[in-house]
């Protein structure tokens, strides 16, 4: 999924998302008799439904949750300023609320104002340390920071919790904007990861990110020990003749 906004070079945000029973429940029609606003909006917002996951939000109680899943559909349809209005209504009922505090700090971090979003995002972690969401969106911050050593070993922390934590088939992936610099620098560091985890495939995707936004280091690339198994390998060879490494 994604949704670009604010910029075309963007960076990785997660959001948190509505939270399901059962897995067969995802079958059930939103429609049907007795399926409640609340869990209507969220197999809704499951589809890609958004619109019509909001008008199910509207008609379910008003609490820190809903609000916060409200939040969540209007960012997936770009309405940054009117997500960022619900997050704090969530927060206002709900102060200690890890989701809501991760979310808003997506936010800050779409507005650039990075300080305020790792502040927002270290809140949450407090609260939810074993989060592999939020701990991603710190280490995004702090590669918008130029701290690259801090976002690698956020990232790193993250992958140990959740090594899905950047399938890019996640609803939970939403783009928000990022340098070229800093998105060269963040796709190494991830290829760096899925190749320590032994997933190849996946460090060449990431590898090709980096490359594709500019990342100048090509040097690293034949020295750096995560890429050890990978550059004996025949797709890494057509990787250097694709960019011209050398």
């Amino acid at each position: 999924m994604s949704h670009r906004w604010l910029s075309p070079v963007v960076a990785v945000l997660l959001f948190t998302q509505p939270h399901f029973a059962p897995a067969q429940d995802l079958q059930t029609s939103p429609h049907a008799e007795g399926v409640s606003p609340e869990t209507a909006g969220d197999l809704l917002f499951a589809r890609g439904e958004f619109v019509e996951a909001l008008d199910a939000y509207s008609r379910a109680p008003v609490d820190a949750a809903t609000l916060n899943k409200i939040g969540v559909v209007w960012q997936h349809l770009s309405a940054v300023e009117q997500a960022k209005h619900n997050y704090e209504e969530a927060l206002a009922l709900r102060p200690n609320f890890p989701d809501a505090l991760n979310n808003l700090g997506a936010v800050y971090f779409a507005e650039k104002k990075y300080s305020q979003a790792i502040r927002l995002y270290r809140r949450a972690l407090e609260l939810a340390p074993d989060s592999p969401i939020t701990t991603a969106n710190l280490g995004t911050a702090y590669f918008a920071q130029g701290r690259t050593s801090q976002g690698v070993e956020a990232y790193r922390t993250a992958f140990s919790l959740d090594s899905s934590v950047f399938d890019p088939d996640s609803a939970s992936l939403v783009e928000g904007p990022l340098s070229d610099e800093g998105r060269a620098r963040l796709d190494y560091s991830i290829a760096e990861l899925f190749a320590q985890m032994h997933r190849n495939d996946r460090a060449l995707d990431y590898l090709r990110r980096a490359f594709d936004a500019g990342f100048e280091d090509s040097k690293r690339l034949w020295q750096d020990p995560a890429f050890a198994e990978l550059r004996i390998t025949a797709d890494f060879a057509a990787l250097t003749a694709q960019y011209h490494l050398k």
